[in-house]
Order: structure tokens, then sequence, then C-alpha cells
């Protein structure tokens, strides 16, 4: 399936990509479009659990090393956003002092919205109260959730981060009879919400991890693009944009909370 390494590279990609401004060639490239889809065969993964929140974390083997991107998650029947500190992300692929220096630039604090319904993300970068939209590159995005069906088998009963949980080997099969399987940890107090999923692709583990997890529906404005941010083309744009303030009058990036 990909689900865990598609989304830790599309979080990993728009984060990269700003520090490759930054930096130079040296970060993680491609995958950026693909946001951070929830959608799809993944969504299958939730069960009946269509509207949640709380802490996410990504770990996953990159061609340069581990990676781990933690954050926090809201979703409701398809849409994400997913917050994120650069200086909590541990990756080879982010140079030295990266986390640093971004954060000198306000651009450390970034937020991904993904919304299939428009086949857009949103890259938001509130310390600058910017942002840039691309189209959500993902052949799953367009298919309803009546094209997949999931079949569970238990492997076993195990207690995680203080859940009883059962452990199923998920098997999703979508219209075309491809099927993507997974091992998912459902906690039985939480309407068996997957608490960790770990998927294996060409040998290498990725796992994703949920804590502090509320089933409640995210109001829905955590899902549009703040009314206080100036859209811009792209990260480039964004990056002219730090450049020429920092020239003019000789400081770094706004402050969070500067207007523009």
């Amino acid at each position: 399936m990909k689900t865990i390494q598609i989304l830790l590279t599309g979080v990993m990609c728009l984060a990269a990509v700003s520090v490759r401004a930054q930096f130079g060639g040296g970060a993680m490239g491609g995958g950026a479009g693909k946001g951070l889809n929830l959608s799809g065969s993944t969504a299958k993964l939730f069960g009946d659990n269509k509207a949640f929140s709380g802490n996410m974390e990504l770990q996953a083997n990159s061609p340069q090393g581990p990676v781990t991107v933690p954050g926090k998650i809201f979703y409701s029947e398809g849409k994400a956003r997913f917050e994120m500190d650069l200086a909590e992300t541990k990756s080879p692929a982010l140079p030295p002092g990266a986390a640093a220096q971004m954060k000198s630039m306000g651009m450390d604090k970034m937020i991904v919205i993904s919304r299939p319904d428009k086949k857009m993300s949103y890259m938001i970068y509130p310390g600058l109260q910017a942002y840039f939209e691309q189209p959500l590159q993902d052949s799953e995005v367009d298919k309803p959730d009546s094209d997949y069906k999931i079949e569970l088998t238990e492997l076993a009963k195990e207690k995680l981060d203080g859940h009883d949980c059962v452990k199923n080997k998920a098997v999703v099969t979508d219209k075309d009879g491809t099927k993507h399987e997974s091992t998912v940890w459902n906690a039985t107090d939480l309407n068996k919400f997957p608490i960790k999923i770990e998927e294996t692709e060409d040998g290498n583990l990725s796992t994703m991890m949920f804590k502090a997890v509320k089933l409640s529906k995210p109001e829905e404005k955590q899902f549009d693009t703040p009314t206080d941010c100036k859209k811009y083309e792209n990260i480039m744009a964004i990056m002219q944009e730090v450049m020429k303030r920092a020239t003019a009058g000789g400081e770094g990036a706004p402050k969070e909370g500067t207007p523009k």
C-alpha cells in the first residue's frame, strides 16, 4: 500500500523543499504533491472512525536513513490537517542547523492541509502568515469508499500505550482487485481505532502511531486556509519575500503574529 511512506514523503518533502530553498539541493525531493492523504484505501483502516484528532508520529526509512516526524493530526471524512515543528523532526535529509535557521526565518512551524474534496493540498507557514497550494497527485482521490473492502485477521491481543488492543492483519482490496496489506493495533476502548499501523514495503518497515486520540469531529475551520495568511504562488515566492524583507529591514523573517 505504501500508505505510510506516501504520507511521510509528502510531509517531509514539503518541509524539505523549504530547507532546500535555503540550504541547496541536499534535502529530500519529490512527492510533495501527495500532501497528507488519509482517504481511499487508507481510510478503510480507521473503520467507523470518520473523524478524530490527536498526536501522530510517522516513522520510516528513507534512502538517507531513519526519519521520524511527530505532530498533531485532525481528520474528518477524508480531510486532514497535520501540524509539525521542524525542531522535533529527525531526518538525515535535513542539514545540520536547519531547524535553527528555519526558526530564525519564521519557517519552523508548518501546517499541511489535505482536501481530497477540492483535490488540493495547502502548505501553511503560520510564522510568516503565508501559504501556497498545489494539486493533490494521488490516484485514490476520486475513488469512493465503496471501491474498497477490508478483511481483518486477528493475530494477537496486546496492550499498547495503556490500551487493550487486537493486533490484526488488515488486507484492503480495491475495485480492481489490488490488495494493500498492513498490520494494525485496534484499541478496544477507542471504537477499534488503529492506534498503530505498520507496513513493510521492499523490506522496509514504516509505522504510524497515534496518541491522545479524540473521536469527536474537529471544527470545520481546521481544514480551511487561515484568513490572516497571504497566498503565494509557491515556496520560492515565499522565500523571495522573506529575503526581500530581510534585505530591506536588516532583519530576519517576521515573528509569528506579525501582520503583513
